[in-house]
């Protein structure tokens, strides 16, 4: 490389080399660009070297000769004579360039001990704009490149202030951030902050689509400008750049990038002109939006017309542009500093082609089918996008390409950290938001370290010996009425990332990441084969399966149908051919190896206390099981297709000695000697990259996100790690997902990214020898494999598995309860529907319905009626002694309490009792938590008069409070429990007698509102569940002295869910029983009110920032919905609490005026889209609430169409009566009480009572 001569040769040598440079080798060519600024050092001589040599211009370089003649310049030290001075880039203003906002230093500096700075920071107070709830589109990943961001400001001694409504999250804890907001990230709001703390500079690219499009909005109105707050990194032209659909276009034809033919219109006649030059089919992306929210696939004119309407109330600006369905999908990760040194850290191609989002696709890193010439055409084009768009930090570019030739199109930019950048940021081991943060504060990449070698610079571009695969995880089949098509709009909620050695080991692993029932590829049944194919939904790969596994699909056939590389579906026809040879070896039946344990508590020893196996397979040949093993094919996978069991064939392997080996990820493929505790297994290798002598603890991650399972998990199993390491312990982290702050190996001693089944988590636990194994963490998935280790001889830590088993088994929890006289609903377990009958009528209705097996979206019902109970009944697609179905009564009108506890021995420690806003009947992870709880007589808290009408929220009282806790000792001591367990109550309050607390659950485990009252309370709860996880003999002094419950505090949290039913295509937005719900957020207030108003403007998912923000400016129409089971007491007071806040209030049927008795205007339901939007903007219409308490039965029910029209057309929705009165209570607060929002701006130190960081949180081992 013309790099390596320069630094050997003298003046005119490194002339000569420049003058002799091929003009046809572009590739390496570029290779030389990314590393000139060394340039500056290299030792021609000491008179002829020039810092002149760094200064490559951002700019569009239109061949290599011109920049040759630069660099000739250059070496002569006369630069000014070179013919690209000339050239200027269209970003190139003082205020613009990056490179000059981190040029304006303070002469007086002293770096600190390891900076990687040359000169003083550009700012030294700075905010971090977070990202917020979790929603599809914008989940974990912010939260770990916001931790990153925050530890490299840090270590450069910046003083850092966090704004992040995410209470989950890890970045929002005492250890990063100097200063925390749990306020709204929004403009508004960030305004306020920066009055009160000064900040001198702003982080915009950790927080997602979120921070960027506040930061714009800040730069815009001058806000930034007004207070001398600098953007740092990536200039707010280039965000604007990147998002605006139309001037992205244009620059990157300025410089000869192609993009897809397009036009940019903001209307829906514009985008039906559009279509008719560019010619059908078309897809529509909308600007500012993220995970392609508003995009989508039009075939024809009509189709177009409703996805533009809909799209254009998300958005005010849509690019119309040509369909490359059935292209390659790639992206390419770059980095830039300041100096324009510019790397690519990771490429990545889609499995799925074009036409399906890339955050619902498959993706493999590194690309697979790309040639060398593909590969070095499209890298240099990303390189040169960076340079002339001016990103500073991270950026990526992702591209279409024809499979035919060389043909390709940028399909996008996004100038900040992405989904993307933290799958390409654990696939490499390159920490991108880390360096992307020092970036900002002026390091350059030559400077920054690597940081898994730490021999090497930042400036060298991994290579990987290994293969990854992330997939993505749905629940749609959560929801009733969804459509499961996916296409440009992202749909999952989670992914996952395997690692092998092969694609096909790589794939295996990630398709047992997704869902544990899952054993690796497979097929399912579907109606239409040819249509799933041709269609993708989320079951796309199970139907390449059944294809390829059950139909004789050849590999030609299936690409012609999917336009699947045929790279990837000869890797699956191999997988196919494994599966048929392994069941040519079925052995005989082998002996039940179910493990019976003994029943009689924590102290009974399980009967099999080993490995109790018959090798029933032993005919296998050992070529064909290593040959399966080194495929990803798992033992219980293995098992099925030759009628053994898991243990038999894990017995059988390891008599072969075939056992993993550990490998590293050291981001430069072992050509460089590393030390990174980031690791591995596979069977493709032949010995390990680590010694095992630590015996440190295991813990569990919480494994991919999904419904029911996310952030707050990771919270928890990053605060155990943390609290194991203070408190003397080696720490072994296993987790699989790329999203988490877990997953970053600097937080744990040794992370290993893999499977959380039991066969992985034996092979860890055997190598490494560990002390125990921490299953409580992590949320159920770690839960569910508890008692097969135990089982298996591994040391649980904790609460016994045996007593686990003990209240997760209804039958046997239930008996427990009854004998320690803790009452619970009835419930029974039926195998037929006269049963059933039977004991509805004798409970009475309500009555809750669980069927084991169900049709989609019809899971846990309530049936208010014999006729409901018909219907959910008939939905079971096989009630039978195999399988039941549980009913238990619904208590209507009751309250709902979360107790969160850890105890050791059987002893309670600490608790917190968080108090429901909604009645029972919505799930406790939809619900909106109340902590300090509401007491009676407090503001917020129902009187005397609405307890008796069952209006508003029933304060709680010392006595309820006390029960609780009682409850939580008996159960405490009933389980045995050492470490986290969480109950929920429900709590019966009859005018005529005592209050009658019932448990519905006892998860014995920590929970999803763990992080939340962890830092409402200033308690750190899972500091001391770890503490009594290990007996610790310092957990009694960590333990706080006052009772949490009894500590008088002078504000309220509220915790409310975020939910994405924007994303999900005809779902209908209804709560109920089952979870739907995909992130929280939470606030801090004087009282109810003041806490509620805030954290409702902190969801960005909420509709309430499209209609101009809250508290809503009068002059807005709410719409009022109702059915015959709405308690028409509290609808009257929501009707009027509304009107009182400045709302016109319409009715959405005549039917809600005569049950109300009210008059008020009846607004137009329909279901056309057209329509709707009329009705909705002719009325102003800022709200519906949806006071319905039925699930709609069929897509023509006026009160679905409501809902979901809202939804689409991004109105708040409220669906719930207490959170609606809740609500309009506190709009009245303020648009007619003269409340101020700015009162509820203060620092999570400042609510809770801690200024600075000198209280002990978590306590001091």
């Amino acid at each position: 490389m013309i790099l390596t001569r320069l630094s050997s040769v003298s003046l005119a040598g490194a002339q000569a080399a420049v003058r002799a440079w091929p003009a046809t080798s572009p590739s390496s060519f570029v290779k030389f660009v990314l590393h000139a600024r060394v340039l500056s050092t290299v030792p021609i001589s000491s008179a002829t070297s020039s810092p002149a040599a760094t200064n490559l211009p951002a700019v569009p370089l239109p061949d290599i000769n011109r920049f040759k003649s630069h660099l000739l310049g250059v070496l002569a030290g006369t630069p000014q004579a070179s013919p690209l001075t000339s050239v200027k880039p269209f970003r190139r203003t003082v205020t613009a360039d990056a490179s000059a906002a981190v040029g304006s230093q303070s002469t007086a500096w002293t770096p600190r001990p390891g900076s990687s700075l040359k000169k003083a920071p550009p700012a030294s107070r700075v905010i971090i704009v977070g990202s917020g709830g979790l929603s599809i589109g914008q989940a974990g990943e912010f939260d770990y490149s916001g931790s990153q961001a925050i530890k490299a400001l840090k270590e450069e001694g910046v003083h850092t202030i966090l704004v992040n409504p995410n209470i989950a999250t890890i970045q929002t804890g005492r250890d990063l951030a100097d200063v925390v907001y749990f306020l709204p990230a929004n403009p508004e709001y960030i305004e306020y902050v920066i009055e009160r703390e000064k900040p001198d500079g702003i982080l915009l690219a950790f927080g997602g689509q979120t921070a960027l499009n506040c930061g714009v909005a800040l730069e815009n109105t001058g806000v930034l400008k007004k207070h001398g707050v600098k953007v740092l990194g990536t200039p707010v032209r280039t965000l604007e750049l990147s998002e605006d659909r139309d001037l992205f276009a244009q620059a990157l034809k300025d410089i000869g990038i192609p993009v897809a033919q397009s036009t940019a219109v903001s209307s829906v006649s514009d985008a039906i002109a559009a279509a008719e030059v560019i010619g059908y089919p078309v897809i529509v992306r909308a600007a500012y939006a993220l995970g392609g929210l508003g995009s989508g696939f039009a075939s024809n004119a009509d189709e177009l017309r409703e996805l533009a309407t809909s799209s254009l109330t998300l958005s005010p600006q849509l690019l119309v542009e040509r369909s490359m369905k059935g292209w390659k999908e790639l992206e390419y990760e770059v980095v830039r500093d300041a100096e324009n040194n510019c790397i690519t850290v990771c490429n990545m191609e889609n499995f799925d082609p074009l036409g399906t989002h890339t955050g619902d696709s498959i993706v493999v890193a590194p690309s697979q089918t790309l040639s060398d010439e593909e590969y070095h055409m499209l890298r240099s084009a990303a390189i040169k996008i960076i340079r002339h768009l001016g990103v500073v930090g991270e950026c990526n570019v992702q591209y279409a390409l024809s499979p035919n030739s060389l043909e390709y199109a940028v399909i996008e930019v996004n100038a900040r950290l992405s989904r993307s950048s933290a799958l390409a940021s654990k696939a490499t081991g390159y920490p991108l938001a880390f360096v992307a943060a020092k970036i900002a504060l002026g390091a350059s990449l030559p400077d920054l370290r690597n940081s898994v070698t730490r021999t090497t610079t930042a400036n060298f571009e991994p290579s990987l010996d290994y293969v990854v695969t992330k997939m993505p995880r749905w629940d749609l089949s959560k929801f009733q009425h969804v459509s499961r098509r996916i296409g440009s709009s992202m749909k999952s909620v989670g992914e996952v990332m395997g690692i092998g050695r092969t694609w096909e080991e790589s794939l295996q692993k990630a398709i047992r990441m997704v869902d544990p029932s899952f054993e690796g590829f497979q097929s399912l049944e579907f109606d239409d084969l040819d249509t799933a194919l041709a269609e993708p939904t989320d079951r796309r790969l199970f139907a390449v399966g059944s294809a390829m596994l059950d139909k004789g699909y050849t590999v030609d056939r299936v690409h012609d149908i999917t336009k699947i590389d045929k790279w990837f579906l000869h890797k699956l026809e191999k997988l196919v051919t494994t599966r048929k040879q392994l069941e040519a070896y079925r052995g005989p039946e082998p002996l039940d190896e179910s493990a019976v344990a003994s029943d009689s508590g924590s102290q009974g020893a399980p009967k099999l206390t080993g490995y109790r196996y018959q090798l029933a397979t032993s005919t296998i040949p050992v070529s064909l099981l290593r040959s399966a093993k080194q495929s990803g094919f798992s033992d219980q996978q293995i098992a099925s297709r030759t009628g053994s069991t898991e243990l038999a064939i894990r017995a059988l392997r390891k008599s072969h000695g075939i056992i993993p080996v550990v490998k590293r990820i050291d981001t430069l493929a072992a050509e460089f000697p590393a030390d990174t505790n980031y690791l591995y297994m596979t069977y493709n290798g032949t010995s390990d990259d680590v010694e095992f002598n630590d015996r440190g603890i295991v813990v569990l991650g919480s494994g991919v996100y999904r419904i029911g399972s996310s952030v707050e998990f990771d919270w928890c199993g990053v605060s155990c790690i943390q609290a194991l390491r203070r408190l003397g312990h080696r720490t072994v982290m296993v987790n699989y997902n790329p999203e988490t702050v877990s997953t970053d190996f600097d937080e744990c001693d040794r992370l290993y990214f893999e499977e959380l089944g039991f066969e992985r988590v034996m092979d860890i636990y055997e190598r490494e020898q560990a002390q125990g194994v921490v299953v409580s963490v992590g949320g159920q998935l770690p839960q569910n494999i508890a008692l097969p280790l135990w089982n298996a001889g591994v040391r649980v830590l904790g609460t016994s598995p045996i007593d686990v088993d003990r209240a997760e088994d209804r039958e046997k929890f239930s008996r427990t309860l009854d004998e320690i006289g803790v009452d619970q609903p009835a419930w029974e377990e039926l195998t037929n529907h006269a049963a059933a009958f039977e004991f509805a009528n004798r409970v009475g209705y309500p009555v809750l319905v669980r069927p084991s097996y169900v049709l989609s979206g019809a899971a846990m019902n309530v049936a208010h009626t014999e006729a409901d109970l018909r219907r959910f009944l008939d939905l079971a697609t096989d009630v039978s002694p195999e399988h039941p179905i549980v009913v238990t009564k619904f208590i209507d009108g009751a309250q709902e309490i979360d107790v969160d506890a850890v105890a050791h021995n059987g002893e309670l420690q600490v608790y917190a009792v968080s108090q429901h806003v909604e009645n029972a009947g919505v799930h406790s992870g939809d619900a909106t938590l109340i902590l300090p709880p509401l007491l009676e007589g407090e503001p917020g808290a129902a009187s005397a008069e609405d307890v008796a009408a069952g209006i508003g929220i029933r304060g709680l009282t010392p006595a309820i409070i006390a029960d609780c806790k009682a409850v939580a000792e008996k159960l405490a001591r009933a389980f045995h429990i050492s470490g986290p367990f969480n109950m929920q109550l429900i709590l019966s309050r009859p005018a005529d007698g005592p209050h009658t607390l019932k448990v519905i659950e006892c998860n014995i485990r920590a929970s999803r509102s763990f992080p939340f009252v962890s830092k409402t309370l200033d308690t750190d709860f899972i500091d001391l569940a770890t503490r009594a996880i290990v007996s610790h003999p310092t957990l009694a002094d960590a333990v706080p002295k006052r009772d949490a419950m009894l500590t008088a505090r002078e504000y309220k949290s509220i915790k409310v869910p975020v939910f994405s039913w924007t994303r999900l295509a005809g779902a209908d937005p209804f709560l109920g029983v089952e979870m739907a719900s995909t992130g929280e957020v939470a606030a801090f207030g004087t009282d109810v009110h003041e806490a509620y108003l805030a954290a409702v403007a902190a969801n960005h998912n909420s509709g309430f920032a499209s209609s101009g923000g809250l508290p809503l400016p009068l002059g807005k129409t709410a719409v009022v919905a109702t059915d015959d089971l709405t308690h028409v007491p509290e609808a009257r007071a929501i009707v009027a609490a509304l009107q009182t806040a400045g709302y016109a209030v319409l009715a959405a049927s005549s039917r809600t005026n005569e049950l109300l008795g009210t008059a008020l205007e009846v607004f137009p339901t329909t279901g056309d889209r057209g329509a709707a939007r009329e009705a909705f903007s002719t009325r102003a219409v800022a709200l519906v609430v949806s006071l319905t308490r039925r699930r709609a039965q069929s897509l023509d029910d006026p009160n679905y169409r409501l809902r979901r029209s809202a939804v689409d057309l991004g109105v708040a929705l409220v669906n719930e009566s207490k959170t609606a009165l809740l609500l309009a209570q506190a709009m009245q607060a303020y648009n007619v009480g003269g409340k101020d929002k700015r009162k509820a701006v203060r620092s999570w130190g400042e609510w809770v009572g801690r200024q600075g960081k000198e209280a002990s949180f978590p306590p001091a081992a």
